[in-house]
C-alpha cells in the first residue's frame, strides 16, 4: 500500500471519530497526518472542523487559510470558513463565504439553506428565497445523483461517472442523471456521448430550460454552431426579453460568424442592464475577434469599472497584446490581487494581467512572479501529468511504424481539401494561418477539434484500462473504415467553410494524431509551424489559453513537452514518405517573408497571390491569442523575449535538455 493510500485509510477512522463527537481522537489523527504530508486536503479539512467544534478558533482559520491556499476552489473549505464566521458572528462573511462556496460546489446544500437563512435576517427575502430554491431542489435529488455532483466539484471525475452510470441502468430515462452524465462526458472531451444524451433527454422533457443550455454548450464544442445557433434562437423565441436567452444566442451568432447579430444582441441586453460585466466582457470578445479593437477596448474597460474584480475582463485587455495599463489601472490591479472574496478564476486572469502589465513596464522580476503565481494556480486545476505524455507519443512512435502505412496505403479519403497546420501553440501557427487564408483558394477556418474528436472514438470506452487501443487498433481497420473516417472529418468541417477548394485546421495538438491523419486524409496538407524553443516555451508559460494546452502552466511541464513534440515529429517525418510534412520555421518567416510565402503556396499546389504578402490587411475573425498580432505588418517584437527572464528559466532550460535549450 502506498504512503498516499495508507494516510485515506487512517483519515476513514478520523471521519468515523468525527462522527462520534470524538473530535480529539479525530484531530490527532488528522494531525498525524499532516505531519507527514502538510498539504494533505482532506487531513486539513478535517483538523479545521475539528477545531471548529473544540473552540479553539484561531488553529481553526490557520487551518483553512493552509486548506485554501492547497486546495483554492474546495467548496467545502469555504463552506466551513462559513461555519466558523457564522459561529464568531462574522455574517457578512459568513454570507460571502458560502457564497463561495456553492460557486465551487453547488452541491453544498448547507451552504444553500445557510445563505438563505442569513439573506433573510439582512433583509433580502429575494435572495433568500433563490437559495433556498437551490436547497430544496437538493433535497429532491437521489442521494446517487447528489453524490456525483460532489464528486465532479471535488475532482473525482471518473468515480462520478461510475455513478452516474449505475444509477442510468435502473432509472435509464432519468432526465436529471442523463444531464450529469452528459456534463461528465463535456468535462472529459467524449462530447458525442454528451451530445447523445442531452438530444434523448429534451425529447422525454421538452420545456426543460437548463437541459437546452447544456445542449448548446455540447454542440458548442463540437463546432456545430449551425445546430447551437438554431437551439439558442429557439430560445429566444420562447422568451424574446430573456437577457439569459439573448446572451445565449449573442454568443452562438458570434460563433457562426454573424457578429452584427452578436453585437446587436449584446447592445440590448444592455440596455436593461447597462453595467452587466458579464455581457461586457462578452461584447469585448465578439469585437476583438471581428477586428474593432478600440471598441473591444471600452467594452473590456466598461466591465472592469463595473465590476473591479472581473478578471476575465482585464485579462481580455492583457491579451490584446497591445494595450498598455496605466497606473491607476495597475493600482486597481494589485488591490484586486490581494481581495479575499476573488474567486479563483479571476485571482489567476489577473495573475496573469499584472505579468503583462509589469513586463510593459519592464519591470521583469513583478513581472515573473506574476506570471509565475498565475501559472501555479492554474496547474492546480488541471489533470495534466509529463508521464503520461511520454506515454502517448510512444505508443504512436511504436505503433505507427512503415509498415502499418505501407499496409494501409491508399485506403483513406482522397480529397485534398485540408491543411493541417500543427505543432505547439505560440509557434507562429496563426500567422502561417493567417497568410495561406489571405489566398483566394483557401478558407481559414478554427482550431477544428475533429480529428481529436475522432481520436478519442478510436480509443472507445477502454481507454482507461487499455490507453494503447488507439492508436493499436489503426493496424486493424479495413480500408472502408478509414476511408469513411476521412470523409466524416469532410463533411463535419464543412459547416466552417466559406466555398473555397482548401481550408486550414490549425488546431496546433494535431500533431499528436499525424499517423491519423495520413491513414485517412493521405492527400491533406501537413504543415508543422516551428519556433525557438525558448521563444515558444516562454510566450505558452505567459499565456493563459481559453481551453486545453494544460502542459502549458510549468515550466517544467512545457519544456519536456516540447522536447517530446521534437521527437514525435523526427519520428512521423523517418516513417513517412519525405516531403509529406513542410516544416516552416517561424524566424525564417521574419527574416524572409516573401521567400517563406512561396515556399508555402508552393507546396500546397496554390499559385502566388500578392495578398498573402499582405496578410495583414485580411479582413476575417480571427480566434487566437495571436488576433491582433495578425492584423499588423511583421515585425521581430516577439524574438528573445525570455532573456530578460533567463535567471528563472533553469528549470525550463533543464526539461528542454541541451540539444534545444542555450548553454
Amino acid at each position: 500500500m502506498t504512503r498516499v493510500n495508507e494516510s485515506d485509510a487512517t483519515l476513514k477512522d478520523a471521519q468515523k471519530a468525527m462522527q462520534a463527537g470524538n473530535f480529539p481522537a479525530a484531530s490527532a489523527i488528522a494531525q498525524q497526518v499532516l505531519s507527514d504530508q502538510p498539504a494533505h486536503q482532506d487531513a486539513l479539512y478535517i483538523a479545521a472542523v475539528c477545531a471548529r467544534y473544540e473552540g479553539r478558533h484561531a488553529d481553526a482559520a490557520d487551518w483553512l487559510a493552509d486548506l485554501k491556499a492547497t486546495a483554492p476552489d474546495f467548496g467545502r473549505a469555504f463552506q466551513e470558513e462559513g461555519h466558523l464566521k457564522r459561529k464568531l458572528g462574522d455574517v457578512p462573511g459568513a454570507l460571502r463565504a458560502y457564497q463561495i462556496a456553492t460557486r465551487y460546489n453547488p452541491a453544498l446544500s448547507a451552504s444553500w439553506t445557510a445563505q438563505a437563512d442569513l439573506l433573510a435576517t439582512l433583509g433580502d427575502s429575494d435572495a433568500a428565497m433563490i437559495a433556498r430554491t437551490q436547497a430544496e431542489r437538493l433535497a429532491a435529488l437521489p442521494r446517487e445523483l447528489l453524490a456525483v455532483i460532489n464528486h465532479v466539484h471535488e475532482g473525482r471525475i471518473f468515480r462520478a461517472e461510475e455513478i452516474a452510470r449505475a444509477f442510468l441502468q435502473r432509472h435509464p430515462t432519468h432526465v436529471e442523471g442523463m444531464r450529469l452524465l452528459a456534463d461528465i462526458g463535456t468535462r472529459l472531451g467524449v462530447h458525442e456521448d454528451a451530445d447523445f444524451l442531452l438530444e434523448s433527454a429534451i425529447e422525454l422533457e421538452p420545456d426543460n430550460i437548463q437541459l437546452r443550455l447544456d445542449y448548446i454548450h455540447v454542440l458548442r464544442k463540437r463546432q456545430k454552431f449551425t445546430e447551437s445557433l438554431a437551439q439558442a434562437r429557439d430560445l429566444v423565441a420562447r422568451d424574446p426579453n430573456n437577457p439569459l436567452f439573448q446572451s445565449y444566442f449573442a454568443i452562438e451568432s458570434m460563433q457562426a460568424g454573424d457578429f452584427e447579430t452578436a453585437l446587436a444582441q449584446f447592445d440590448e441586453i444592455l440596455t436593461k442592464l447597462p453595467d452587466d460585466p458579464a455581457t461586457l466582457v462578452s461584447r469585448g470578445h465578439a469585437l476583438k475577434t471581428h477586428g474593432r479593437s478600440d471598441d473591444a477596448i471600452a467594452s473590456y474597460r466598461a466591465a472592469t469599472q463595473a465590476e473591479p474584480g472581473q478578471g476575465d475582463a482585464w485579462y481580455g485587455l492583457a491579451n490584446l497584446k497591445t494595450y498598455r495599463f496605466n497606473d491607476d489601472e495597475l493600482a486597481v490591479l494589485e488591490r484586486q490581487a490581494g481581495a479575499q472574496d476573488l474567486d479563483q478564476m479571476s485571482r489567476i486572469h489577473i495573475a496573469f494581467t499584472l505579468g503583462k502589465a509589469y513586463e510593459d513596464r519592464s519591470d521583469f522580476e513583478s513581472a515573473f512572479q506574476a506570471f509565475a503565481l498565475g501559472n501555479k494556480l492554474k496547474h492546480q486545476t488541471v489533470r495534466y501529468t509529463t508521464a503520461q505524455m511520454h506515454a502517448e507519443f510512444d505508443a504512436q512512435k511504436s505503433v505507427c511504424t512503415p509498415d502499418l502505412f505501407a499496409a494501409q496505403a491508399g485506403k483513406g479519403c482522397s480529397a485534398p481539401d485540408p491543411i493541417f497546420i500543427l505543432g505547439l501553440p505560440r509557434a507562429g501557427s496563426t500567422l502561417i494561418e493567417q497568410i495561406l487564408a489571405s489566398h483566394p483558394d483557401v478558407d481559414g477556418t478554427l482550431e477544428l477539434p475533429n480529428i481529436l474528436s475522432l481520436a478519442h472514438r478510436l480509443r472507445g470506452r477502454k481507454q482507461l484500462t487499455d490507453r494503447e487501443r488507439y492508436p493499436r487498433v489503426l493496424h486493424e481497420m479495413p480500408g472502408v473504415d478509414l476511408k469513411a473516417l476521412g470523409e466524416d472529418y469532410i463533411e463535419n468541417t464543412r459547416t466552417h467553410r466559406q466555398g473555397a477548394p482548401f481550408f486550414t485546421d490549425k488546431m496546433p495538438n494535431n500533431f499528436r494524431h499525424i499517423g491519423l491523419i495520413h491513414l485517412i486524409l493521405p492527400n491533406a496538407k501537413i504543415i508543422d509551424a516551428r519556433r525557438n524553443p525558448m521563444d515558444c516555451c516562454w510566450s505558452g508559460f505567459k499565456q493563459l489559453f481559453a481551453e486545453g494546452q494544460e502542459f502549458t502552466y510549468s515550466l517544467d511541464d512545457i519544456g519536456n513537452y516540447y522536447r517530446g513534440y521534437v521527437d514525435l515529429m523526427a519520428h512521423w517525418n523517418t516513417v513517412l514518405p519525405e516531403g509529406r510534412i513542410l516544416r516552416v520555421q517561424h524566424e525564417d518567416v521574419l527574416d524572409d517573408l516573401e521567400g517563406q510565402v512561396r515556399r508555402l503556396l508552393d507546396y500546397c499546389g496554390l499559385t502566388f497571390d500578392a495578398a498573402c504578402i499582405d496578410f495583414h490587411k485580411t479582413e476575417r475573425a480571427v480566434r487566437t491569442a495571436s488576433s491582433e498580432q495578425v492584423r499588423r505588418p511583421l515585425n521581430k517584437s516577439g524574438l528573445e523575449q525570455w532573456r530578460p527572464y533567463e535567471a528563472h528559466l533553469e528549470p525550463l532550460k533543464a526539461a528542454l535538455g541541451p540539444d534545444l535549450a542555450p548553454q
